[in-house]
């Protein structure tokens, strides 16, 4: 009884706004992950995993197709991510490309206090879930020509590890500004367009 509840309420129509943003594939089908936003939420999911109601049943180049009430519909990446190369190493798992930048120390401190009130105003995060829990926030606004672009953030951006500190809570990501100060190379993991990227910053 308890469990046809649950699946007729969990086994809805899919919402209007169901989008696939990104995704991962793994030459063994059940590790490729799918990032899928409704709602100005986003969740990444694996196949057999539940996502906004529905449940992914594949997840393929260019698209993910989920059970939603008897019916399967099929979410498609948009162009510009589907035609983005998946970058795959020998063992079959995605290796993260590398970007880098470089900032001088006294540049970064005159900076800061002037941008700091536009960068907490205008960046707009949302929380990237797996599994239930928040594994990442997605970057759904990063204001222009602040320190967030310059070292290479960009609108879309799932940012899920800072020197090997996962992202899991506003908190934890607004708490590594003071254990950062004193490092001279912050690297930061994120996705962008479905894939691993490596961002990293060399203070001098």
């Amino acid at each position: 009884m308890l469990t046809s509840l649950f699946l007729a309420v969990a086994l809805q129509t899919p919402p209007a706004d169901l989008a696939a943003v990104g995704m991962v594939l793994s030459p063994e089908p059940g590790r490729s992950v799918a990032l899928l936003r409704s709602a100005g939420r986003i969740r990444l999911a694996r196949v057999g995993e539940w996502a906004f109601g529905g449940r992914v049943v594949a997840i393929a180049a260019g698209r993910v197709r989920l059970a939603y009430d008897r019916a399967e519909i099929e979410a498609h990446l948009p162009e510009a991510a589907e035609s983005a190369p998946l970058v795959t190493g020998a063992t079959g798992r995605l290796e993260a490309v590398t970007e880098g930048a470089v900032l001088l120390r006294s540049d970064l401190d005159r900076r800061l206090p002037q941008e700091v009130g536009r960068i907490l105003a205008e960046t707009a995060l949302a929380p990237v879930s797996e599994s239930g829990r928040i594994s990442g926030f997605a970057l759904t606004r990063v204001p222009e020509g602040t320190l967030l672009t310059e070292v290479g953030l960009r609108a879309g951006d799932v940012l899920t590890s800072i020197n090997g500190i996962p992202i899991e809570s506003r908190e934890t990501l607004l708490a590594l500004w003071p254990r950062l100060q004193g490092e001279s190379l912050i690297r930061a993991e994120v996705f962008r367009d479905g894939r691993p990227l490596t961002l990293t910053v060399t203070l001098k």
